[in-house]
């Protein structure tokens, strides 16, 4: 008996084959060529390409933010209009504070409090609760579409 005689007690595990005739050789059982039979691949949904050719926007779903209403403190108004007049969005435009109508505004309280003492009437305007107090305690009076 030789040294390549001898055989083996308990049979070796069967060897995985490669080639045509294996279970996995050659590609793997992943094809040939292109993105999937990569290492690593990584399939793009459809809608990633469509999501990355939007351009990017502020805001809650892609919507921007609405325009900020332009600030008319009261004693830039007191400036504009004497003592008693009528202050509605038509005058504002007439005086040229506000450019257009519908364009967004506000009648926020002065800067300085002391430096305001004109008795005005306000009509359709949106006002901040100070500047509302403050006309109503000189005197003036304030009508909103609300009330």
């Amino acid at each position: 008996m030789q040294i390549h005689d001898l055989k083996r007690k308990t049979p070796s595990r069967s060897k995985k084959t490669v080639g045509r005739g294996g279970k996995r050789g050659k590609t793997s059982g992943r094809g040939t060529k292109g993105q999937r039979a990569r290492a690593g691949h990584r399939i793009r949904p459809d809608n990633r390409d469509a999501i990355k050719r939007i351009p990017k926007k502020r805001g809650h779903k892609l919507n921007p933010l609405g325009k900020k209403p332009i600030s008319l403190t009261l004693d830039r108004i007191a400036r504009h209009f004497d003592s008693g007049s009528e202050i509605t969005p038509t005058t504002l435009k007439g005086k040229g504070m506000i450019k257009r109508f519908g364009q967004p505004f506000k009648i926020l309280g002065p800067k300085k409090k002391l430096e305001f003492k004109n008795k005005l009437i306000i009509r359709g305007c949106p006002i901040s609760l100070p500047a509302r107090k403050l006309v109503e305690s000189l005197g003036g009076k304030v009508v909103t579409k609300d009330s």
